[in-house]
């Protein structure tokens, strides 16, 4: 995994934690089919990042290609 996808992944968990802890909060609290809801939507949010291509992904792709072919990793 490339750094921006890296980046990606980081904002993507500020945005889906709140709606996560809202859901465990609510079912906590008893109202457990708006929390179970709510848990759905933060697992597909990170879900949805990870495996599915966006055309916004195709430029970050090319640009991993890019600098991956001009820095090589030498640990291997």
């Amino acid at each position: 995994m490339g750094i921006l996808n890296t980046l990606g992944l980081v904002v993507t968990l500020a945005f889906a934690l709140p709606v996560a802890l809202l859901g465990v909060n609510l079912v906590i609290s008893g109202r457990t089919a708006t929390g179970i809801a709510l848990c759905v939507v933060a697992v597909l949010m990170v879900a949805l990042k990870q495996y599915v291509t966006t055309p916004d992904d195709v430029p970050t792709a090319a640009a991993e290609k890019t600098v991956n072919a001009v820095v090589k990793d030498d640990e291997n």
